[in-house]
Order: structure tokens, then C-alpha cells, then sequence
């Protein structure tokens, strides 16, 4: 009996954070739909003008204290994907990025390009389309306990500790 109360807790928990109705948007692109050459990387090839996306969100769960951003690429021929863009500690007071901005008092650690900036998409050419997963998090910490030389897979365990929620655009790029 006590496995079926914890199980229907955890139920309702889950509904109380997906009916929040947390949300993320973007104007430099829809969700399921084709990033332009705005957000491509402009090295390896690739001849964007990588330039971090416009991005606002609304409804985070109760109790945020703040949030991050990341865009992954799953289908990165690397065997474990590719991390294009880390920002952490952005205070809960704010909602929305202009694009090519990060909020003063956030963090952005290291992508996999090897710097601490947005490094837009640049798959392999003749690749198939790859997916770009933009993704807000709303945390229950105020900082997260990384530094700028942190790995996407270190920050990503710790945005797995610390999330209270989270809102996705995903978006295709190929060249």
C-alpha cells in the first residue's frame, strides 16, 4: 500500500509540473521546423553567422531560483552528441534572451567547439538533417555549483539534479 501512495505522489507530481504549462519560444525559429543559416556555426565549413537564438519562456514551475539553456545535437556523428551552447545561473527574474545576449550575472561553460560562447549548427555536410535541441530549465538552486571550464556532460548531470522543469524547441539544420 505505501508502494502505491509513493507511486501515485510521484504521478501527481509529474502532472503538477507538466500542467504548468512551461513554455519556451522562440522568434529566430518554430518549433519542428528548420533553423536558418542565423544559428550556423561560421567555422568547419559552415558559413552562418552563429548567432545565439532569441528565446522567452513562460510558466516555470513554482519554487524556480533559476534557470539555464542548452542546445544539443543528438545526432552528432560523435557517439555521444554535441553540446553547442551551456548557460547557467540565469535568475529567476528573467524570462527571455535577445538574440546574441545572455543575461548579466549567468554563466555559459565550456561546448563542445571548446569555448565558453553559443557555437551555432554545422553538421557534417551531406549528413541528414540534425536535430537541435533548445532546451530551458528551471532549477531549484540559484547557481549551480560548475565553472566555466565544466563539460556539457558534467552541467547536464547537474541541470538533472537541480530541475524542477523544463521547456524544448527543437529545431533541424543540414547542409
Amino acid at each position: 500500500m505505501k508502494k502505491l501512495g509513493l507511486i501515485l505522489a510521484s504521478l501527481t507530481l509529474c502532472t503538477l509540473v507538466h500542467a504548468s504549462g512551461f513554455t519556451l519560444q522562440s522568434t529566430d525559429f518554430k518549433d519542428q521546423a528548420p533553423m536558418g543559416s542565423k544559428q550556423e556555426f561560421n567555422s568547419f565549413g559552415c558559413t552562418g553567422q552563429n548567432v545565439s537564438p532569441q528565446l522567452s519562456w513562460q510558466n516555470a514551475p513554482i519554487g524556480t531560483k533559476s534557470f539555464a539553456i542548452t542546445v544539443y545535437d543528438p545526432d552528432a556523428p560523435t557517439g555521444s552528441g554535441w553540446w553547442h551552447w551551456l548557460v547557467v545561473n540565469i535568475p529567476a527574474s528573467v524570462n527571455q534572451l535577445a538574440s546574441g545576449q545572455v543575461p548579466v550575472g549567468s554563466l555559459q561553460t565550456r561546448t563542445d567547439y571548446g569555448g565558453n560562447v553559443y557555437g551555432g549548427a554545422c553538421p557534417p555536410a551531406g549528413d541528414k538533417p540534425h536535430r537541435y535541441i533548445h532546451t530551458v530549465w528551471a532549477l531549484d538552486v540559484e547557481q549551480l555549483p560548475v565553472d566555466a571550464n565544466a563539460s556539457g556532460a558534467l552541467v547536464g548531470f547537474m541541470l538533472n539534479q537541480h530541475a524542477l522543469g523544463k521547456a524544448r524547441l527543437t529545431t533541424f539544420f543540414s547542409r
